[in-house]
């Protein structure tokens, strides 16, 4: 089954992609499918004796060009659609023993305009609203393949987080006439929760912080999606990604886990989104400890209401002691 359900209660879709349960799980390192494929060797995703970074779609993807038809017949209260959009996997690198924390900056570089290329290419595709590149790093996160990678999502409408997120923008545009991550950007710029600063871009533990060692980045000026960024700009937000992926591993002494999400512009033409989205790179780890983890329980799951256990001010202390 691969398909997608409406939700009337929430106003949200929920995809069905039954055969990724027959995916690859765990597999030992000399069956890793994003390996290089060696001289003589068994035949990988990837048929080429080295790399640097490389992407193509993904086997068992949750959404696809040419989706099947649904199995069950929608209503007019329980509307049903394919499974429409694109799933991509990006490998960072060829050496299955490293973390994107462990890449060079000019690797991150390269990352940054690949992250760029791909989503302009899946955004112009007829039907797709939303790309947005991100990475499962870790075993607590769910991740089953442990060579270097990320993967990137062209989805049909925009999904609920950045919807909220550009509805919160749009409303505070109308009252004020600006952009609330503008306004984020300069009321962080120097203060107790930035992390990191580069002349073009900062990080930083958000105020209303959901986990408890979340950091955005996000550019100093208004961009709305990566594409828009300048060379110097992405040398920039290279830099503190790589920075701070670094400066996690240090916080409790081993590679942190966590899931890292692009919120950009929809790629749409609903409407002129580039006066109202704000790029912005969300990192969320899970631990809140080194030995002890977040999870999302009741009020997280069934209410949405996060719960956090360490102050944003802390949390932000805590990692520049790291990485000074």
């Amino acid at each position: 089954m691969a398909e997608r359900r409406y939700d009337p209660t929430a106003d949200e879709w929920v995809t069905f992609a039954t055969h990724r349960q027959d995916r690859l799980y765990k597999p030992p390192t000399d069956g890793c499918p994003l390996c290089p494929t060696r001289p003589g060797g068994r035949l990988t995703e990837v048929p080429l004796a080295a790399y640097e970074v490389v992407t193509f779609d993904n086997r068992f993807p949750s959404l696809s060009p040419h989706p099947p038809v649904p199995e069950v017949a929608g209503t007019e209260l329980y509307p049903v659609a394919p499974a429409f959009g694109r799933c991509e996997v990006v490998v960072y690198s060829d050496d299955h023993d490293t973390t994107f924390a462990d890449l060079p900056t000019d690797r991150v570089r390269m990352l940054v305009d690949v992250w760029a290329d791909r989503v302009a290419v899946l955004g112009a595709t007829p039907g797709v609203s939303y790309v947005m590149p991100f990475e499962n790093k870790g075993e607590v996160i769910g991740v089953t393949l442990a060579h270097p990678h990320g993967q990137i999502y062209a989805y049909p409408e925009v999904p609920p987080r950045p919807a909220r997120e550009l509805r919160a923008a749009i409303a505070y545009r109308d009252r004020t006439g600006r952009c609330v991550e503008c306004d984020v950007v300069a009321a962080e710029m120097a203060g107790p929760r930035c992390v990191l600063a580069a002349p073009t871009a900062i990080a930083f533990v958000p105020f209303w912080a959901r986990f408890p060692y979340e950091v955005h980045v996000v550019p100093r000026t208004h961009r709305p999606d990566l594409g828009s960024l300048r060379e110097d700009e992405r040398a920039d937000l290279a830099d503190l990604l790589s920075r701070l992926t670094r400066g996690y591993d240090l916080l409790f002494g081993f590679s942190l886990p966590y899931v890292m999400a692009m919120h950009a512009r929809p790629t749409d033409d609903e409407r002129d989104w580039d006066p109202i989205s704000h790029l912005h790179i969300e990192f969320a780890p899970p631990h809140r400890s080194a030995t002890r983890l977040k999870y999302l329980a009741g009020s997280e799951l069934a209410g949405g209401a996060f719960l956090a256990d360490v102050a944003p001010e802390q949390a932000a202390a805590a990692l520049r002691a790291v990485l000074t």
